[in-house]
């Protein structure tokens, strides 16, 4: 299993009692996490990445419910799921949820207690979000006539090639239907490269590739693509990472890490 998945399914798991201000609730992580024969503890010492995750789930959780609160009955795509569970929060009785991953995480997933589909309105997809085609391989809107749709994708394209990335979000500009959304998380380009810094990341296979450098980077590959918003992650973690963050962003231009938030408009420029 790779090690990537273990370290926010350990945060969700024992995060809450370590920083209650940013709780989650998640009532599958404990299960899960000793299913797979992992105390978590191994990952637990890295204090800003536990809450680094609990801050960002409140995010994305935050995002897709204000997205369902205007369109009850809409879809909620989950590209690289890996062993989260939105769907224990997001069921409204109404909405549709499909989560995504490698043919490995997929698998792994269905062997979990309440690891697979919830019903009809919640289905598990093997999927490479790193090979184009992906909006139809989940079966998506066809066309940009229909409903708005909601896609988020956490912890996973900073793992990509930059050339990958660009083509995702070409993807979801070109295909997505006006008012869609597409909420995922990036650390700044500086550190592509320098997983061996990161005080939990260093300790498995996976490598930083890309990031940002300039925000504009975001809505470059599609003309209908707009930036609504950049949602700060780890600034309530102590004052010196507020004070960090804000030098960051102010000198580079980008924060180091941050959840961003695309729209897709009705026409390319408009």
């Amino acid at each position: 299993m790779p090690s990537t998945l273990r370290i926010p399914l350990a945060a969700r798991a024992h995060g809450d009692a370590l920083f209650p201000q940013v709780a989650i609730g998640d009532v599958h992580a404990r299960a899960w996490l000793d299913a797979i024969g992992d105390d978590g503890q191994d990952w637990l010492d890295d204090r800003p990445s536990v809450y680094g995750v609990l801050a960002r789930t409140r995010v994305f959780r935050e995002r897709a419910l204000d997205y369902l609160a205007r369109h009850p009955a809409g879809q909620v795509v989950n590209l690289g799921c890996g062993l989260s569970h939105y769907f224990q929060w997001l069921d409204n009785g109404r909405c549709r949820m499909v989560e995504g991953d490698l043919e490995e995480v997929v698998a792994i997933r269905r062997q979990l207690p309440g690891g697979g589909p919830d019903g009809r309105r919640h289905r598990l997809a093997v999927l490479d979000i790193g090979q184009p085609g992906w909006w139809d391989r989940l079966g998506l809107a066809p066309d940009r006539q229909g409903a708005p749709v909601f896609l988020m994708c956490e912890g996973v394209l900073m793992y990509l090639p930059p050339a990958t990335v660009r083509g995702i979000l070409a993807e979801f500009g070109a295909r997505a239907p006006a008012g869609s959304v597409f909420v995922f998380d990036a650390l700044s380009g500086l550190a592509s490269g320098n997983a061996r810094l990161h005080a939990s990341v260093r300790h498995t296979a996976a490598e930083f590739s890309w990031g940002p450098l300039r925000i504009a980077e975001l809505t470059a590959p599609h003309g209908r693509l707009q930036l609504e918003a950049v949602h700060m992650v780890m600034e309530g973690y102590d004052p010196l990472y507020a004070v960090m963050g804000h030098s960051f962003r102010l000198f580079m231009g980008v924060p180091f890490y941050a959840l961003y938030e695309l729209h897709a408009q009705h026409a390319a420029g408009g």
